[in-house]
């Protein structure tokens, strides 16, 4: 019988779907799970995606990393559940039903209905949950699809509310007046850490305004501004108390201009055009009056307003040195105003247009409005300069349309109260990459401010506050507080269910507040309401809380991260996750942000089917993307890990069983249980030693948290294996007599594949089921998934022969690329090798492994020498630029002198040491400055150097070497032949050849060699018939032209 199964070609689509349905059939993620239900809770938290779109490659590969340290937890003897979740609320939602039914802004919702609105939110929020699960699924990603839990349950909705009492009790929430970044196409305003999500370059009006002195006439205060809509709303002018001002007269309008010193030049161009009148320091400018540009609030003129403020962030680097400040506008602005008692005006509405206040421009869109003020101030010689500005400029994430900022009424989460606590929670956390604990996420900690958690929308939690008219609140933690505050009992906790609901208390009546949670507090509260804590499963929170495991991308430090870590250090003293992975992010191939409107990208799922997910998840887990660096996407980079990586293991498996069948080989059934065997041949020890060296970094790498530091040595390993103990094997898997060696070798390969694709099971899922099942044998485990991480057996390390091994590999590998240089093939064997080393023990390597090296360069005699001596000549010559200035008449007589240095001079200089030289009586010290040495490497001989390793080829041929280089290209072209006529290993051929007598004389002298290597039962000449031809081409053989025929033997 034998021993394995003949592989069915398929395509690798194909093979990645057959192992989808085993797992689904054997209910494989089930049991890998179940398996270690008593083994040690591994505890993770999946960040809940929205369902209304498809997922992107940011999904895909933090998915993938979620998936291999899950998988890889498992192997190691832990309970690790996969529960996964849905973010259901939210302005993506809302927009999908904006855009459905033609709604446009509050009013236009709220007429529509909330009810119907919320209900059609509802609706699609799912929509793509199948969608979902196939392409996860699809991914060779293992999560529970069947225990989800979704952010607009009613259980989690609960939990939040419980959440926010809690924050409330402690005195961490607040109603206040704050200008917030706001978009005006949602009505809404959004925090700070999403308002820096998506900044684009942008052209903006750049102007400077003259504002008129109250005191002076004829003088003007000039200040810059790229918001010119919020001029209307101006109430006062900024300055830097020690920044240098001056008073400048226009000679063209004969009047005078108050602007820093600094930027004289950079507002008046020709300098026969002003003069200077004064110069000053900014504090001299505080309090001076101005005129207000327009009359909307002129008479807040009586309550401070229009005067000239100091305040320290103001610079010179661009505008004028004076800032226009409209505190409903601009968040400095605010401050500064505020300390100045100055209350700020908001003359625009939810949607960004100007209210009846400013009333030549009532109903009026803020930047359709621009033009209009801008003409008015040109109307009044109040514009002093107008020119347009690139920059960049915050976009709402959601809607992708410019934001403003503005003053807003909302509650806040008091952040800045808790932030020592939230910094010194951060400091238990393990980040991967670890520059970000203190760099973006830390940096973002020590900047974070208030966090405004209220939004004016309606499809999300309701915000659990009742208000009496008199402003009395009351916070509600959970359904059974409002069933006792209300008397009623609600099903369901949206805003169409609750926006009746009032509470009567001591004599007042509460009514809800409108505004509903901004949905990054509901996925941060996600730890404690996916299991709707603390209203059940008290004992499952505590024992997964915190999370030992998390990853998302990097633009979740702003987010999620963030949010988790605000709410766990503030419910709990403690981090919501001990260990985090942070990815970064996916581009276009060209850099560019991927976007479907370009349709810049490749649909992932046409990648997958193409390559296969095991090359799409190995190419990003093989990239800087898992160092939260950027990755610009590209299919042929996934093309090429599948033909580098994963074919020549697929390969190396088919190698195995092919020959295996061919010799009836069969493994024992103990081969696994390796630590009592120890292999005779160097080449097997060493590939043994290589896998165990690889078991060790593998885990160090996964449980260090650190991909990269895992899949690197994996990568490499397929390389080693394929490209060196495979190849420098062959024979021994060829043998026709069954040898113990053949069998060690048999032997080796088996237990370097199964043990390999158990490490690699995480990674790569699929391609390691498939060779885990065709070498598999009776009595072991159905799937690789289920099995155990190999262990590392340190008695078959063996570090010297590993060392030893990368010393011929870079040996040869300095060989081979001189080979390249000179375009001389490898298989042309050349006469001698000379190998300089001045490292004695990697010498010493060297030598022990001289007749591999022989092999490996394909040459006849390997020469080993201290020095270059053997293959280069040395000449001195003088660097007369640095000698000339030194020795000036002696020149010539030394120039002489240096170029008749022998050998112990040269060393002399080369080791780092001086050389005396006397010229007419005067002795000269010269040193390897001096002197330049030039390395002549002899005729016929072509040299490298790497370091400590210098190599030396003799590349001269003659007649004896070009046949047998003849004859080894003959072998490369059959056997070219033989595959492309899908000829078997074992298949005999007759081969019959045209060629010149010269290229004839190399054949028949290595007749027997020919016939061994090709399979050739007869060796003939052209002509001959073409009946049974199997094959038949034209080569060039080392310049000779042949023809050649195979024939299938009978």
């Amino acid at each position: 019988m034998k021993p394995f199964p003949e592989v069915a070609v398929q395509s690798i689509d194909q093979r990645e779907r057959e192992i989808l349905q085993f797992w689904k059939d054997n209910q494989t993620f089930s049991c890998s799970v179940q398996g270690r239900s008593k083994g040690p809770l591994f505890t993770f938290y999946d960040g809940p995606p929205f369902a209304t779109g498809l997922p992107h490659y940011g999904h895909i590969l933090a998915g993938t990393i979620k998936d291999v340290v899950l998988r890889y937890k498992t192997m190691k003897g832990f309970y690790a559940p996969r529960r996964f979740g849905w973010d259901c609320h939210g302005l993506p939602v809302e927009n999908e039903i904006e855009k459905e039914y033609q709604l446009s802004g509050k009013h236009s919702i709220e007429q529509f209905g909330i009810a119907r609105f919320n209900e059609a939110c509802r609706s699609i929020v799912l929509r793509y949950t199948e969608e979902w699960q196939g392409i996860v699924e699809r991914m060779g990603r293992w999560v529970d699809f069947g225990n989800t839990y979704q952010t607009m349950d009613r259980s989690f909705m609960e939990s939040v509310w419980w959440v926010f009492k809690q924050l409330y009790e402690k005195g961490l929430v607040y109603e206040g007046l704050k200008v917030m970044p706001f978009s005006t196409k949602l009505g809404t305003p959004l925090s700070n850490f999403e308002a820096s999500e998506n900044y684009r370059e942008v052209d903006d009006p750049s102007v400077i305004v003259a504002f008129p002195s109250r005191d002076e006439e004829d003088l003007f205060f000039l200040a810059w501004t790229t918001t010119p809509w919020t001029i209307p709303s101006n109430l006062a002018l900024m300055v830097g108390p020690r920044i240098e001002y001056a008073e400048v007269w226009e000679k063209k309008s004969d009047r005078r201009f108050i602007l820093a010193s600094e930027r004289i030049t950079a507002c008046f161009k020709d300098p026969e055009e002003y003069r200077i009148v004064r110069v000053f320091p900014g504090y001299e400018l505080e309090g001076k009056s101005y005129l207000p540009l327009f009359d909307f609030f002129a008479d807040r003129c009586l309550q401070g307003c229009f005067r000239i403020l100091l305040e320290e962030s103001v610079s010179v680097e661009e505008g004028t040195g004076i800032v226009h400040a409209a505190p409903a506008f601009g968040e400095v602005d605010f401050y500064a105003c505020q300390k100045a008692g100055i209350d700020p005006v908001c003359p625009v509405d939810q949607n960004g247009r100007f209210t009846e206040e400013v009333f030549p421009w009532k109903g009026m869109g803020i930047k359709e409005a621009e033009k209009e003020i801008l003409r008015s101030l040109k109307e009044k010689q109040l514009l002093f300069h107008h020119a347009t500005c690139r920059h960049r400029y915050p976009f709402c994430p959601r809607s992708d349309t410019p934001l403003i900022y503005r003053t807003v009424c909302t509650w806040f989460v008091a952040v800045e109260k808790i932030k020592e606590q939230i910094l010194q929670v951060n400091d238990q956390v393990h980040w991967v990459p670890d520059h970000i604990q203190y760099g973006r996420f830390g940096k973002w900690l020590l900047g974070a401010r208030d966090w405004a958690i209220s939004r004016n929308r309606y499809w999300g939690t309701p915000i659990p506050i009742w208000r009496s008219d008199d402003g009395e609140l009351l916070v509600i933690g959970s359904l059974q507080e409002l069933k006792e505050r209300s008397g009623q009992e609600v099903s369901d906790l949206h805003r169409h269910f609750l926006d009746e609901v009032e509470i009567v208390h001591q004599g007042k009546v509460f009514r809800r507040i409108p505004e509903v949670f901004d949905c990054w507090f509901e996925s941060g509260s996600m730890p404690y309401a996916q299991n709707h804590y603390p209203f059940e499963n008290k004992e499952l929170f505590e024992k997964n809380f915190p999370a030992q495991f998390i990853a998302e991308g990097l633009d979740q430090t702003r987010g999620w991260f963030y949010t988790l870590t605000v709410l766990s250090t503030a419910l709990f003293q403690k981090p919501a996750f001990q260990n985090v992975i942070v990815n970064g992010l996916i581009l276009a191939a060209d850099g560019a942000k991927m976007s479907k409107r370009l349709k810049n990208y490749p649909d992932p799922m046409d990648v997958v089917k193409q390559y296969g997910a095991d090359a799409v998840r190995l190419y990003m887990l093989h990239s800087p993307a898992v160092r939260a660096e950027d990755l610009a996407f590209s299919k042929q980079g996934v093309e090429g890990v599948l033909r580098q990586i994963l074919l020549p293991l697929w390969n190396a498996h088919l190698f195995l069983m092919t020959y295996a069948r061919i010799y009836s080989w069969h493994p024992p059934e103990d081969i696994l249980q390796e630590g009592h065997r120890i292999a005779k041949q160097p080449i097997d020890r060493w590939i043994l030693s290589l896998l165990h060296q690889l078991i060790s970094h593998v885990e160090q790498g996964m449980e260090e948290y650190e991909l990269a530091k895992a899949v690197e040595p994996l990568v490499v390993f397929v390389d080693q294996l394929t490209n060196w103990y495979i190849r420098r094997s062959r024979r021994r898997f060829w043998s026709e007599e069954n040898t113990t060696d053949r069998t060690e070798a048999f032997s080796t390969l088996y237990v370097c594949l199964m043990r390999f694709v158990s490490l690699a099971a995480p990674f790569v899922p699929f391609m390691s089921e498939s060779i885990y099942r065709n070498l598999r044998i009776p009595g072991m485990e159905e799937s690789v998934h289920v099995l155990h991480f190999p262990p590392y057996l340190a008695h078959l390390r063996d570090e010297g022969l590993e060392a030893e091994m990368e010393a011929v590999q870079r040996l040869v590998s300095l060989g081979h690329s001189l080979r390249k240089e000179q375009k001389v093939k490898v298989r042309q064997p050349l006469f001698a090798a000379y190998i300089v080393c001045s490292d004695e023990k990697m010498s010493t390597f060297l030598e022990h492994q001289s007749h591999l090296v022989k092999e490996e360069l394909n040459v006849r005699k390997l020469l080993f020498s201290q020095d270059e001596s053997a293959f280069v000549e040395f000449k001195a010559k003088p660097q007369f630029k640095i000698l000339g200035k030194k020795v000036g008449r002696h020149m010539r007589a030394l120039q002489s002198a240096i170029e008749a240095f022998g050998r112990r001079e040269i060393e002399r200089l080369l080791s780092g040491h001086a050389v005396v030289v006397e010229i007419e009586g005067e002795p000269i010290v010269l040193t390897g400055e001096d002197v330049q040495i030039e390395r002549i490497v002899k005729e016929g001989v072509v040299a490298a150097n790497q370091g400590n390793l210098t190599i030396g080829l003799d590349v001269q041929l003659n007649e004896d070497l070009w046949e047998e280089g003849v004859a080894r290209e003959i072998v490369n072209k059959v056997n070219t032949m033989r595959k492309e006529a899908g000829l078997a290993v074992t298949d005999r051929i007759s081969l019959y050849i045209d060629t010149s007598e010269r290229a004839r004389k190399a054949i028949m002298r290595f007749r027997s060699f020919l016939s061994e290597e090709v399979l050739a039962k007869e060796i003939g000449w052209m002509p001959v018939t073409h009946v049974d031809c199997v094959g038949e081409g034209e080569w060039d053989l080392n310049g000779e032209t042949a023809r050649i025929l195979i024939h299938r033997s009978r």
